[in-house]
C-alpha cells in the first residue's frame, strides 16, 4: 500500500467500457492522454494502478489498467478517485503564468496593503472559468474569479497571492467598504515575485 505525501487528483473513473476491463476516466490533466506518463496512479485506500492502454473518446478517455481484465472488475471501479504525488509533477515544463492547483492550495490571499482575505482553500471550474475559493479564520468560504484582473500576483516562494479586492468581488465599488471582512493579521506587504 502507497500513502501519499502530497496527492493531486488526476482522474475520476466513471462507468465499464466494453467487455475488455476498460474504463471510462474524466482526466484532469491538460492532455487527458497523458495521464500514464506520471507513473502509477493511486487510490486513497492505497491501491495502485498502471495504465496500459489509453484513448480519447468524446470529453473522457478510455483506460485499460493492469490486472482489470473484465468488465465486472471495471465496474467495481465507478466512482474511485486516482492521485500521484506532487513530486511526481513534472515543474520544468509550466511556463512562467502557469500553476499546479495543488501549489495554490494553502497560499494567503492578500490586498497591496497587505490586508488578508484568508487562505486558498480550492479551486473550481463550473464552466465559466476557473474561481478559486478563499476561507479567514471563522468565515464562510467566498469565491473569487481566477484571473489576471483579480489576481494581480502569484508568489509561491512568500506562500502568498495578490488580489483586487475590487475586481475580486470582495469588496463593493459604492463605498469601497468590505463585503466580505478581511482578516487584518496580514500587515506586511507582499514581496515581489522574481
Amino acid at each position: 500500500m502507497t500513502k501519499l505525501e502530497n496527492p493531486v487528483l488526476m482522474a475520476t473513473i466513471g462507468g465499464a467500457q466494453g467487455l475488455r476491463g476498460e474504463v471510462r476516466a474524466r482526466s484532469y490533466s491538460a492532455d487527458p492522454t497523458a495521464l500514464g506518463d506520471y507513473g502509477h496512479l493511486h487510490s486513497m485506500d492505497g491501491r495502485s494502478f498502471e495504465v496500459l492502454e489509453i484513448r480519447e473518446m468524446k470529453n473522457v478517455v478510455v483506460v485499460r489498467f493492469r490486472g482489470i481484465n473484465d468488465r465486472n472488475a471495471a465496474e467495481a471501479l465507478n466512482g474511485l478517485e486516482l492521485y500521484i504525488d506532487r513530486d511526481n509533477l513534472p515543474d520544468d515544463e509550466l511556463e512562467e503564468d502557469e500553476f499546479f492547483y495543488a501549489d495554490l492550495e494553502g497560499l494567503e490571499a492578500v490586498d497591496d496593503q497587505g490586508v488578508s482575505y484568508g487562505t486558498v482553500t480550492g479551486i473550481f471550474d463550473f464552466g465559466a472559468g476557473d474561481l478559486l475559493e478563499l476561507k479567514g479564520p471563522g468565515k464562510r468560504p467566498v469565491l473569487i474569479p481566477f484571473s489576471e484582473a483579480s489576481v494581480l500576483e502569484i508568489d509561491l516562494e512568500a506562500g502568498r497571492i495578490t488580489i483586487d479586492p475590487l475586481a475580486s468581488g470582495l469588496v463593493d465599488s459604492d463605498d469601497d467598504g468590505p463585503s466580505f471582512t478581511p482578516d487584518d493579521s496580514g500587515s506586511d506587504k507582499p514581496k515581489k515575485k522574481k
